[in-house]
């Protein structure tokens, strides 16, 4: 099984944090690695989200996309997708945001048996779709949403996205 895990320790309260990061509608405007996000179906606590982004290589872009069930859980601070359309197809998604001091430490985990390739699944996931796409869109994208809501706290956001 593929596992990433995404991790960084933000200088903003949880509450602003979980606020931006499920807030992905807004995502597009923030961060400059995502093409576009639409909500397919709102629900109450989530939906159904259409995303895709750019995954960089030097100076070309590979594009991405995929559609997830979403579900915000404020009580927890957690918003969990469900992969449902695209190659990562039945990826499990887990935002977690726990208060640390002054911050909060926000993690990113992404788990998936791979695509449905018999001969080649675990290797295409692991050794190249999770480290290479899964965690460098992850990793781009809370690195972004940390300075969106640092900038904020410090009464200098918004933050040029393409910082």
């Amino acid at each position: 099984m593929m596992r990433t895990v995404d991790r960084l320790l933000v200088q903003a309260p949880a509450a602003a944090v979980f606020e931006a990061a499920s807030d992905v509608e807004r995502w597009p405007a923030l961060l400059s690695h995502y093409r576009r996000v639409r909500m397919l179906e709102r629900r109450p606590g989530g939906g159904l989200v259409e995303m895709a982004a750019w995954r960089p290589f030097g100076p070309l872009r590979y594009p991405t996309w995929w559609v997830s069930e979403m579900r915000i859980e404020p009580d927890t601070r957690s918003v969990y997708y469900r992969h449902v359309r695209g190659i990562t197809t039945g990826m499990d998604v887990v935002w977690r945001m726990e208060p640390s001091g002054p911050g909060t430490d926000v993690s990113i985990v992404h788990e998936w048996d791979g695509p449905p390739w018999p001969v080649i699944r675990r290797a295409a996931s692991e050794w190249i779709i999770g480290p290479v796409f899964v965690h460098g869109i992850a990793s781009r994208t809370l690195a972004g949403i940390a300075r969106h809501v640092e900038a904020r706290q410090r009464g200098t956001g918004p933050v040029d996205p393409r910082a």
